[in-house]
This record gives C-alpha cells, structure tokens and sequence, in this order.
C-alpha cells in the first residue's frame, strides 16, 4: 500500500504515469498547458527553434501553447514592440489557437488572471509558465509554477519536463474572516513570518475554514504570492467554488481529474492561523517579508497609491477599494489598473452606493489606465504609473525590492487593495478599520 501523498505530489505522480512520488524524486511530467507572454516569449521560441529543427520546428501541441502579451505592450518603446512582433511571427508559423493578442478584441491582459478567465486552468492539471507568478493558477487545485526560457524552449517541443518533487508546507486558516482583512493581508502575514526564502523549493499547501470561505479570486491572490517566499506552488484543494468557476470557463470543455492530500500525508512545516486574531498588514520597503502591522507604521507619509497588478487587479480588489472611496476624495496621486479587460468591463457594470466602480474611481480622483501589468515591474518609461521619481508608493502589487516599479530609491509598501484606498484618502498609511465602522 503506497504512503499518503499531498495534492502536490499527487498531480506530479499522475503525470509522470506513477502510482507513487516522495519529496525530492525527479520525474518527467507531462505538462497540460505552457504559457509564455511578450517578456520571455521570444527568448522560449528561440530555445525552441534551435534544439527542435529551427523554422520548421513544430510545438508539441498547438491546443496546449497558450501566448498572453501583457508585460511591456502599451509603450512607444521598439524593442518592446519588438517582442509582441516575434510572437505574432510565430502564432502565425504555428497556427496557434490561443494568443491574445493586444490591439485586437481578443486582447485580455494579465496572463495570470487571463488563464483562469478564458478556461487554462483546471485541477488536477500541470500548468507551467515563463512567469514566476504562475502559481497563481494553484488556487484552481492543479500544480502550477514559474520556469525559464530554457526549460520551457523544451517542453514546448517535448511537452514535459523533468521536475523535482517538492515537499509540502501547510498553512491553515481558520476562522471567520474580518471585514477590514483581505487574502493579501493572509499572505502577507504567512511571508513575514517564515521570510522570502522561508519555502524554497516547496509547495505551499493553503487549508481551513478561512481559506474556503474566500471567492476564487481571492484565493488565487493566496497563491499568487508563494513565489516572494521562495515556493516551487501554492495549491489550494478543489471545491464547489473551484468547480463552478472552472466549468463555466472551460471552453474546450476538457475532462479533467481532481487530486486531494490523503489522510496522514506528511508535511514538511504547518502552521495555523486564526484570521479573526490578525490586523492588517503592510510589507515595508524593501522586501515582501518586511512585514509591520498597519498600527505600527500608520502615518507614514506617501506621494502615491496603486491599486492592479495580478495580485490586486481583480474585480474583488476593485469593489474593496470602491467602498472605501466611494463619496471621498484622495490626497495622493491614486492609479487604478484593471488585470484583464474583463476586470475592466466589470468596472462599469459592478456598482458601489449606486455608482459604477469605474465612477467611483473617478470621482474620487483617480486615474485609470488599460488592462495590463503596467507599472508592476517598471518597464519602459512611459508606462502608465511607473515610478520614475524616488517617491513613497502603497501598492497591492506583490514586490517591493529597489527598482521594482521604477525608480530605485522609491520606496514601495504592499497591502491590500483595502490599506492602499484607505491610505489613499490619508496620504498617509492608513488603517481600513478607521473607515469600516
């Protein structure tokens, strides 16, 4: 009878045609979807070119190659503009279905939130990706993670890749969350506590009553963030949230099969929180395991607030932060970025106090760019809210190191789409239970 294996390891060993994984064994796994976008995608089809027949090279498989521009593509910049050109070149050579090209009506944004919106995730699968944030797809109970231009040059040949079996850290919440707390405010607390390098080369199992009780997005931003503390993946079990949400997306309408920890699996670290004993959290500059609690740095004097990013450019974020600022005007310069144009379109169709979310933002002062990454990592700079001066920025992106957004001696504080509104008003940092009485 085979040990009990984590959900991890069991979506490894099924798909290295195993009955059986332990922490630590390589395996070849076949992979279910690779996606790449406009920062690392030319690099990945040159590798693949070159190792798989140059331009007569053909990728494993056209339904399984999923290209997402969102990074560097509102920009006058032409080497930026450059990178969407050779993905174009070789969608067209490839005749890929899935590319979301911008410019086009099929533009999304955000690869992260684009994958789960147009039916790429799905539990019990391998999604493999050419961005570190692709484990935001764990919150969909498959195994998800970021890889190099290298590896994915070959599994966009191959359709495998050879892969360490991680061990499992487990983090429970449990609890009723507070009105004035947010995911972000989970995973923030979770990083500071074990540190940037506190799982690397580990899943991060999220459980308990406080985790199911989150919306699918929410718990995609759980996920989102495992890689600032070194995670191999975050995966969260699948349930009745998880399967409406991927069935009314799956638009191949691909079976798919669901993998659960088994009883007495061993775990490499556990932890349990109760969320109705946490405040809200900010991670100072320059790390995102700095981590304060509002309380300690309130006050402290900003130029900036943003409010988008994979991490927090979802309609959850967007509705949190309209209904602190909904009939109020804020201090500082305040941009909103919508992930996807999807996010967008439900800034105009979702309402706070008889408001669209797109007014309220309005009203209250702030300014409003295009589904995109943005400012998130800096990029050319003429992209929208990039930090090109040394200012003091509360952001819901999910990095804070020197440079990140910009300039290299601005100082970025993370929190939640809640704390970054509420400071947004202040000027100052914030706390969110000041205005949720």
């Amino acid at each position: 009878m085979p040990s009990p294996m984590t959900t991890t390891e069991k979506i490894l060993a099924r798909h290295a045609g195993k009955d059986h994984v332990s922490p630590g064994d390589n395996v070849w796994a076949d992979v279910d979807v690779l996606m790449t976008h406009d920062v690392c995608g030319p690099g990945t089809i040159g590798v693949f070119q070159k190792h798989f027949g140059g331009d007569a090279a053909r990728v494993w498989d056209r339904e399984k190659v999923v290209i997402i521009p969102d990074h560097y593509i509102f920009t006058a910049d032409a080497m930026a503009n450059r990178n969407v050109d050779v993905l174009r070149r070789f969608v067209r050579e490839q005749d890929l279905p899935h590319f979301y090209d911008v410019g086009t009506d099929r533009y999304k944004g955000v690869c992260h939130i684009a994958l789960p919106e147009e039916g790429h995730t799905r539990p019990g699968e391998v999604l493999l990706g050419t961005d570190s944030h692709t484990c935001t797809a764990g919150a969909f109970g498959e195994f998800a993670t970021g890889i190099g231009n290298t590896d994915a040059g070959f599994v966009m040949g191959a359709g495998k890749l050879w892969l360490k079996v991680p061990p499992t850290m487990r983090f429970v919440f449990h609890g009723t969350l507070p009105p004035y707390l947010m995911a972000k405010d989970l995973i923030l607390a979770v990083i500071g506590d074990i540190g940037v390098d506190g799982a690397t080369y580990r899943a991060m199992e999220f459980d308990g009553d406080g985790v199911f009780a989150l919306n699918i997005e929410e718990r995609m931003t759980l996920c989102n963030m495992v890689i600032e503390a070194g995670g191999k993946n975050g995966v969260i079990a699948p349930d009745r949230v998880t399967f409406d949400y991927v069935n009314s997306r799956n638009k191949t309408g691909k079976a798919y099969t669901a993998a659960y920890t088994d009883p007495g699996a061993k775990f490499d670290f556990e932890k349990v929180y109760d969320v109705s004993k946490l405040e809200p959290v900010v991670a100072r500059p320059h790390s995102p395991d700095n981590k304060a609690t509002v309380s300690q740095v309130k006050g402290t004097k900003l130029d900036r607030a943003y409010i988008g990013s994979c991490t927090g450019g979802k309609l959850t974020d967007f509705k949190a932060a309209a209904g602190l600022l909904a009939g109020k005007a804020v201090k500082i310069d305040t941009f909103v970025v919508p992930a996807t144009t999807e996010v967008a379109r439900g800034l105009d169709t979702e309402t706070v106090g008889g408001k669209s979310l797109r007014e309220v933002f309005l009203n209250a002062g702030a300014k409003i760019g295009d589904a995109s990454c943005a400012a998130c990592l800096g990029g050319p700079s003429d992209t929208f809210g990039r930090l090109n001066t040394p200012l003091s920025c509360i952001s819901t992106t999910n990095r804070n190191f020197p440079g990140r957004m910009g300039h290299k001696e601005a100082k970025v504080y993370l929190a939640s789409p809640l704390t970054v509104a509420a400071s947004a008003l202040a000027g100052t940092i914030a706390d969110p239970r000041d205005l949720l009485v």
